[in-house]
């Protein structure tokens, strides 16, 4: 039997119910579904939650990330750590999949072979189409090799190199590098294309969402580039193992609870010094205990005599906005603590950061 894994956070309802109604359609019933969502706003876990325990074939698991940024690897690898499944196959809520998608995984699983499949993608008019077969919706365009999201894969192989690369946060290229480890580890690559099996759901392409300024939702500026930056490390280094000891471990219901009931401990303004000093004396220093911190801008940023002093020529503190502060912080903690129970929060009116970590 093969296990489908889905990672999922905060995604329209209909979107996802498409996806599991053409599993329910397979001619073969030959799989279970593990549906891990990552941290979704309360109201939107409940819907979703209610939605995929009305398949017999799922399985849903709530991880408490909702205050940490997205993380794909991380939400596979909670279930890959401890998965006694032969095969499983990474899917996507943007997926339909054709009614003998589940006949073919089960041809191509091989101990010594992953498998990833082409897709075809649809325009935003398929997405209004209800309750229609496979063959009615129309593709606008195939996706190339170069696509690799939705993969067969023997579960030993990769609990043997770790599974994801956690260190890939928000949106990157995290399929890739494993397809490049997993190889490295000897296994064959299969791009199944002799025909269309699954289409994408069309959505809007996630970099159009980032900003310039800062945001409640979580960005961090250039992290395309350095994911794909980590990619090409990782390759040209020949990493197998990526990950600590503790890959797959997540931030438990209690620690999270914990941290929501831990009060501000520290306030650091926006000063150069101040944020340099925390980031690379304070809080690498810190051990045993809840560190809890809320970034705000100086008072004395916005007053005349600043304003008069730096016109003048004199000299007056360095400040970083609180987006400039938000990218460094955000940079260090998927760097150096992305395995510590945390939580991180831009408030609603966007005049500070709260960041909570447990060590």
């Amino acid at each position: 039997m093969v296990t489908i894994l889905y990672a999922y956070r905060n995604r329209e309802i209909n979107r996802v119910k498409r996806s599991l109604n053409s599993l329910a359609s397979q001619a073969k019933q030959n799989f279970n579904v593990i549906f891990v969502d990552y941290g979704s706003k309360k109201q939107i876990a409940s819907e979703i939650k209610k939605l995929v325990e009305q398949f017999s074939f799922c399985n849903y698991h709530y991880l408490f990330s909702e205050f940490q940024p997205w993380n794909k690897s991380k939400a596979f690898n909670y279930v890959l750590k401890n998965l006694d499944s032969e095969y499983c196959f990474t899917a996507d809520v943007d997926m339909i999949f054709h009614p003998e998608f589940t006949s073919v995984l089960e041809e191509k699983c091989n101990p010594d072979k992953i498998t990833y499949f082409q897709v075809g993608y649809m325009s935003d008019d398929e997405n209004k189409k209800e309750d229609v077969n496979y063959d009615d919706y129309n593709i606008k365009f195939l996706g190339s090799r170069d696509s690799t999201g939705v993969t067969l894969f023997p579960v030993e192989k990769l609990k043997s190199i770790q599974g994801f690369d956690e260190f890939f946060h928000f949106w990157g290229a995290e399929d890739t590098e494993i397809h490049n480890r997993i190889r490295k580890a000897g296994c064959e690559l299969e791009f199944y294309d002799q025909k269309i099996l699954m289409l994408h759901q069309w959505h809007k392409n996630y970099r159009k969402r980032e900003t310039v300024h800062l945001n409640t939702e979580l960005q961090l500026s250039q992290i395309v580039e350095i994911n794909h930056r980590h990619l090409v490390h990782n390759s040209q280094n020949e990493i197998e193992n990526v990950n600590s000891q503790n890959w797959g471990k997540i931030i438990s219901e209690s620690e999270f609870n914990e941290l929501e009931c831990f009060d501000t401990n520290l306030v650091l303004n926006n000063k150069a010094e101040v944020i340099e000093h925390f980031l690379f004396v304070e809080l690498p220093r810190f051990q045993e205990g809840i560190l809890s911190v809320c970034f705000v801008e100086d008072d004395f940023q916005t007053s005349l005599k600043y304003k008069l002093k730096k016109r003048m020529g004199k000299k007056v503190p360095k400040y970083y906005s609180l987006k400039e502060i938000n990218d460094k912080l955000l940079l260090h903690i998927i760097s150096f603590y992305h395995q510590f129970p945390y939580t991180y929060k831009v408030s609603n009116d966007l005049k500070s950061i709260s960041f909570k970590i447990k060590k």
